[in-house]
């Protein structure tokens, strides 16, 4: 049964400094809804039917302002930028310049840094058309976290009929720098936070990864899944490998690779399905890589918002991006921006179910 198709506002609190922070409810004519705040342009809920028809949020998040302004918040649902994952020690030269970013991951800088675009204010603009759909936009000021450049960003998420969720993501500068923006929902397709994501069936249309060294930076090489725990070509479950006597397992803690996507163009990258509740995930993206990351980090210490908290591995984000450290590994595609280019990139979650 359709219903009609909406864009609400609502108070959602305020910053600590005392912005005020909105946020957004799409609908789509299916009755799919997602919730976006200003605050680090957040996805905190996403609601999609189960194969029995129940409509379930199914991606970590908080009902109030105040978990998501906690310094150990794990970037739930946020807008990642300018540079998405890691570059090692918080430096990179570029045009000759070697520039200092801030550190906040031991001795890398990691998603942005401290103050990334996780922590920032978005302006957010409802846009009409046959698709719900939100404008967001920030401008990065020169030397924002050590970045060099006015960077001026645009996402447009849009909530289409076909139960998908299309991130649009475009940037310019008005001087060379680096960007490598993503999008860090943690999804669990059962709907129920208090189980853990081992169970889901992932596929990653790779057939290599980035191996890590111990400060999850990669060493440069492209290195063959075949034969390894990394490989998921074929649907396999989170769990099936995931304690496996392998050294980059254990440095990371688990699965927190970037691996390296075949093909090119906006093609289908990843899949996620969970039989219990027949949600059937597909990831469609123009980047060359993807992050899998199997909440490796949650430790029972974030609260949910029906009460309980967010245990070990209960969410695992798949983040399209550029590689890791790319500033820094010239053999990577490269992630400069230069004044008169355009960064451009998108990436869809669609949803449907299985039987």
């Amino acid at each position: 049964m359709k219903v009609l198709k909406s864009i609400k506002k609502v108070p959602f609190g305020k910053t600590l400094d005392g912005i005020s922070v909105d946020k957004f409810v799409l609908q789509n004519s299916q009755g799919v809804e997602v919730d976006v705040i200003t605050y680090g342009g957040r996805i905190t809920s996403l609601k999609v039917p189960s194969k029995d028809g129940t409509f379930q949020n199914v991606v970590l998040g908080h009902d109030n302002l105040e978990d998501y302004l906690r310094d150990d918040n794990p970037f739930f649902g946020a807008l990642i930028g300018r540079y998405g994952n890691r570059i090692a020690k918080g430096k990179f030269t570029l045009d000759g310049k070697e520039y200092t970013l801030v550190t906040n991951n031991g001795s890398n800088h990691l998603h942005g840094g401290v103050n990334g675009f996780d922590r920032v204010v978005w302006d957010v603009q409802p846009i009409e058309g046959e698709n719900p759909a939100l404008k967001l936009t920030y401008l990065s000021k020169d030397g924002e976290e050590g970045y060099p450049g006015n960077l001026n960003v645009t996402v447009i998420y849009m909530l289409t009929d076909d139960n998908a969720l299309e991130v649009s993501y475009e940037a310019t500068t008005d001087k060379a720098t680096v960007v490598n923006l993503t999008q860090h929902a943690y999804f669990n397709l059962t709907g129920d936070f208090s189980k853990a994501i081992l169970d889901h069936e992932i596929v990653l249309k790779a057939d290599a990864f980035l191996p890590i060294d111990a400060t999850l930076i990669p060493m440069g090489e492209i290195r063959k899944v075949d034969g390894t725990p990394f490989d998921f070509r074929t649907a396999k479950r989170v769990g099936q490998d995931i304690h496996t006597d392998n050294e980059q397992l254990k440095l990371g803690k688990g699965y927190d690779h970037c691996w390296v996507l075949n093909g090119s163009g906006l093609r289908t990258v990843a899949s996620a399905y969970d039989a219990s509740s027949g949600r059937f995930m597909e990831v469609l993206s123009d980047e060359p890589g993807i992050q899998f990351y199997t909440g490796n980090f949650l430790d029972g210490t974030l609260p949910m918002p029906n009460g309980g908290t967010y245990a070990y591995r209960t969410g695992f984000c798949l983040e399209t991006q550029h590689y890791p450290d790319s500033p820094n590994q010239l053999e990577f595609p490269s992630v400069v921006l230069k004044p008169g280019d355009t960064y451009s990139s998108k990436t869809i979650f669609k949803f449907s179910v299985k039987s």
